[in-house]
């Protein structure tokens, strides 16, 4: 058999926790590709906030060889990725770069949320599909209910079904053996110059931004010169190869290999994501189709706390958008928080990581505003305006019309808790499109919700609700027109944009209570009076008062007449008088952070 033909591209796809992770731990040993000592738990997931949550953040390409009969030797390029719904940019990406995927079900959880969204993306990318039964050594594992739920989903047969225990390895010998016969090889070499993907990039000190492509068309090897297409730069490659957890030099890559390429490129916008790395050859190649650019979901203004950081921030979002390609930002300013960045992340989570990763990666403390989604707003005099950021939103007497952004969710839950599911989306203004009761325990539930209800709290109240059973997964549905006003925060009469924020109109005076009990506990008290209001243009909706620090100013007075204490007294309080009308307010960080917290 033609090597060309014992190669094959594909990912593992799943619900978050169903043991993705796990199993490419068990494809790793049974194929020899690390040595024993190298092997640990989720030796993909080489993050630490992946270890630390348990969860995958980022694909991870990785090179096997399995020896099925000697002389008989396959290459498996494998691609780990996430399951959480913030990252499923992250699984469309890998999937542009296979030919199949194998996806995974947990034997006690069924079919999930997550699972249907992953595998519609896999078929909309035309790869074929390996079902897989995991964690069949459970206790609760339901082998038989979960078979006829794939069965009833893909159309498969039963046989085709594989069961297995990532973590016994009971089962994966076989899958390493329907793998080779099930899933196609890449397309035979056509004779073309070189085209290759770049579905992920890594920002290397050394190297500059090195680039994970899956060859399409052509080779590529060291000292041949090639164009990134949408930037139109071309340059030398000095170094191909192949991930066998770090990086393997070899002499070149050919049609069909996922592995990496090194050009030099020391800025990283010119290695893009979704962009195709082809020979520099006149005329110019065309693109490689079917790639979709990430669209940003949730915006957030990030502040260095520091105001000479502002450099560091930018540097560093600059590095971490090479890594992860989701991230948008552009510089803005606030009175209150002085220069910095409104971002565009994917949802909470993805927002969550990004922080983190900014702090412990390149060591940036920061100050992120509330999450925000995209509004369309229509004026009077016919215009049309994007609003990302609450403080730009214009003044009410303009505006004809605001929409906000709509989602078409998903919800799996048992049925002991459609009840609280019910009220929790009809409390987050949703309308219910369709229930379905799958078998006796599970139903499957349709709602239409705004967004903005769902990127703060939507996902843990969720779970809480059901003990952690119910699984979520949304896609965008278009914008609605709602009645969404801009809810402003003021300190001592003087508005702070960085806490402002665009509510539901019914909402807006439970909120903004919430909202300005919530900063009185965080804002340390001054030696003046300090008022805290929500306000809705002119109206004022709630307001709560810090009462002043008091300096005892007659403690230096032992005896004598009672006119020298009233004379310090008055003088106390005259000073107050003035400090009120020229002292400024030091909002800490940790109110900022308070705002997230507080429920809607």
């Amino acid at each position: 058999m033609d090597d060309a033909l014992r190669v094959r591209n594909f990912c593992i796809i799943a619900h978050i926790d169903h043991g993705k992770s796990t199993l490419a731990d068990r494809l790793l040993e049974i194929t020899h590709t690390l040595p024993e000592r190298a092997m640990q738990a989720q030796v993909l997931d080489d993050m630490d906030l992946e270890r630390e949550r348990g969860i995958t953040i980022k694909s991870h390409p990785i090179l096997m060889r399995w020896e099925r009969s000697p002389g008989e030797v396959y290459r498996f390029n494998l691609i780990d990725t996430p399951g959480h719904v913030d990252f499923t940019y992250e699984v469309s990406r890998s999937l542009a770069a296979c030919e199949g995927a194998v996806l995974v079900v947990d034997a006690a959880q069924g079919v999930e949320a997550q699972t249907l969204a992953n595998l519609y993306l896999a078929l909309d990318n035309d790869l074929t599909i390996l079902p897989v039964i995991n964690k069949i050594d459970l206790p609760g594992a339901r082998v038989d209910a979960v078979r006829e739920e794939l069965v009833r989903i893909l159309g498969v047969a039963p046989a085709e079904v594989l069961a297995l225990s990532a973590k016994t390895g009971e089962g994966v010998p076989a899958l390493l053996a329907a793998i080779a016969d099930r899933l196609p090889p890449p397309p035979p070499p056509n004779g073309s110059p070189l085209r290759a993907l770049i579905f992920d990039s890594r920002y290397d000190s050394y190297l500059g931004a090195v680039a994970t492509v899956r060859v399409m068309d052509g080779a590529v090897a060291p000292g041949d010169r090639v164009r990134f297409l949408a930037t139109g730069r071309s340059c030398e490659v000095h170094e191909v190869g192949h991930f066998v957890m770090a990086r393997r030099a070899d002499a070149r890559l050919v049609a069909g290999d996922v592995g990496y390429v090194v050009t030099g490129a020391k800025q990283v916008r010119d290695v893009r994501v979704g962009d195709t790395l082809a020979a520099d050859v006149e005329p110019a190649l065309a693109p490689l189709p079917g790639y979709r650019p990430a669209k940003p979901m949730v915006f957030s203004g990030l502040y260095p706390v520091l105001s000479e950081d502002y450099e560091l921030l930018r540097e560093s979002l600059q590095k971490l958008q090479l890594n992860d390609a989701a991230i948008s930002y552009e510089p803005e300013t606030s009175a209150a928080l002085g220069f910095g960045f409104r971002c565009g992340f994917l949802g909470l989570l993805h927002m969550e990581i990004v922080q983190e990763r900014l702090e412990r990666e390149y060591g940036v403390a920061m100050i992120a505003t509330l999450p925000n989604v995209e509004f369309r707003v229509s004026l009077k005099d016919g215009r049309e305006l994007r609003v990302e950021n609450p403080a730009r939103m214009p003044d009410a007497a303009q505006v004809a019309a605001v929409a906000e952004p709509v989602v078409r969710g998903t919800i799996y839950t048992p049925s002991e808790y459609v009840g609280a599911v019910l009220g929790l989306c009809v409390e987050r203004r949703g309308v219910q499109e369709g229930m379905t009761y799958l078998d006796g325990r599970r139903v499957e539930l349709h709602f239409r919700l705004p967004l903005a209800e769902v990127v703060v709290d939507f996902h843990d109240r969720l779970k809480n609700l059901s003990r952690g059973h119910a699984s979520f997964d949304y896609e965008y549905a278009g914008h609605e027109a709602g009645d969404l006003v801009r809810l402003s925060v003021l300190v001592n009469g003087d508005p702070v944009d960085a806490l402002s924020c665009i509510v539901h109109r019914d909402k807006a005076e439970h909120w903004g209570r919430r909202l300005v009990e919530r900063l009185k506990a965080e804002i340390p008290r001054q030696l003046f009076p300090v008022a805290l209001q929500a306000a809705v243009g002119s109206r004022v909706l709630a307001r709560v008062n810090i009462s002043a620090l008091r300096k005892n100013v007659t403690a230096k007075c032992y005896g004598g007449d009672i006119t020298r204490k009233r004379k310090l007294l008055e003088k106390q309080k005259e000073g107050k008088k003035r400090m009120k009308r020229v002292g400024n307010v030091d909002i800490p960080q940790d109110a900022f952070l308070a705002i997230l917290k507080v429920e809607r």
